[in-house]
């Protein structure tokens, strides 16, 4: 290795930022966000760099916000007004109990349909050893909450410590509405109870609402066609309704962004401008990873990255070192398995689908990879790093 090739590979920065507003400009604020991070920790723009930011700033500076008395006017005009069957919702404070406050205030009666012994995303409402032990198959079994309370008790989530069936009652009764709780994982399940249907799941609701259709539901909506036009002069987004919002106030919801194809592209093209470098730029919500402790799937939005430069299209395509190093150069070493791995690279075909070479690589969303890894840079909290720059994601072994 001469001393004139790069030590390192990927980086991840947070990059600092103001807090931002309603109508600040976000394109500026992040292209100078970036560049003044470049130039005060000593680092360069280089071509292929990723600047992605995170959705709720976006959001907010489209002030694209609505209430739960907005929610509850489009799920009257949409539901009926009386009995509406919500089911597979995920447990959760910040992403669903606020929008159960708007859907409850719009409704007479809620039948809860919760999924057992977990919710879409992996929040456990009862252990798989307590379903084992008591002889239920959740597969097909439905379950009122007595009987669950009969069964299992109370369940109390192990990082937040709420009993999300209690929860949510109280919560359905605190807005005015009846509420009846039961437990299946069988859309059709909810058909003796309502026929007015709200599915709350996330990556599985288009399959949900097909089968509730077919088996004779008058209505069924989905939460990505609640709030998708303006109620009472509030935001909404078309394609995604109430999926991917956030709780910002005790009555107010933080929807996922709106068309924000013209962010990045002006970003692009700002970056290019003052520094002549070609970068790509995306917006990212949650990364799609599951934690190992609490088993929940991260990925509560509808996609890792709704907006993105044309660059950032497709899926890697790489080649394994492992692989190589231990079959097809397994008799090399030194700076001969060196430039035989180089040159395996540099010859490597335009598509490695299928090939023994690439196995064990990540055949994933571009977006999506690198969407998870600027969700781990910039973290949920205090970080106040709401913009991430990935440089040398492109690299790759040969590149200097």
């Amino acid at each position: 290795m001469s001393n004139t090739e790069r030590r390192v590979g990927t980086v991840s920065r947070g990059i600092r930022c103001p807090i931002i507003r309603q109508g600040d400009d976000l394109g500026e604020i992040v292209t100078n966000s970036v560049l003044e991070a470049a130039e005060y920790e000593g680092f360069s723009i280089r071509d292929r760099d990723v600047i992605a930011v995170t959705e709720s700033i976006v959001a907010r500076s489209q002030g694209n916000y609505c209430s739960v008395d907005d929610i509850a006017a489009d799920v009257r005009a949409k539901l009926g007004g009386e009995t509406v069957g919500v089911i597979f919702p995920i447990l959760s404070r910040n992403r669903f109990a606020i929008c159960l406050r708007g859907i409850a205030m719009g409704a007479k009666k809620i039948v809860l349909m919760l999924s057992y012994p977990s919710d879409e995303v992996g929040n456990e409402l009862v252990s798989l050893d307590k379903i084992d032990a008591a002889g239920v198959n959740p597969y097909s079994d439905v379950l009122t909450l007595e009987k669950y309370r009969e069964l299992f008790g109370v369940n109390r989530h192990e990082f937040t410590g709420v009993d999300y069936v209690e929860y949510y009652g109280d919560l359905i009764r605190s807005c005015g509405a009846e509420a009846e709780i039961i437990f299946a994982n069988q859309p059709a399940a909810i058909l003796p109870y309502a026929d007015h249907i709200l599915n709350c799941d996330i990556h599985t609701r288009k399959r949900t609402k097909r089968i509730l259709l077919a088996a004779g539901a008058k209505v069924v909506c989905s939460l990505d066609e609640i709030m998708t036009a303006p109620v009472n002069g509030s935001g909404c987004n078309e394609l995604y309704g109430l999926l991917g919002s956030n709780k910002s106030t005790e009555d107010k919801i933080k929807l996922f962004p709106r068309d924000a194809r013209d962010l990045v592209l002006d970003i692009q093209k700002k970056v290019l401008d003052r520094t002549g470098k070609h970068v790509e730029v995306m917006v990212y919500g949650d990364g799609a990873f599951k934690d190992p402790q609490g088993k929940i799937w991260e990925l509560a939005d509808p996609v890792v990255s709704p907006f993105f430069t044309d660059g950032l299209i497709g899926t890697p395509n790489e080649l394994k070192l492992k692989y190589l190093a231990d079959n097809d150069y397994k008799d090399l070493s030194g700076d001969a398995l060196r430039e035989a791995i180089s040159e395996s690279i540099r010859q490597k075909d335009a598509d490695l689908k299928g090939s023994m070479a690439s196995q064990g690589t990540t055949p994933r969303q571009l977006t999506d990879l690198i969407g998870s890894l600027c969700d781990l840079t910039s973290g949920s909290g205090d970080k106040g790093t709401p913009v991430v720059l990935v440089q040398g994601y492109f690299d790759n072994y040969t590149n200097d």
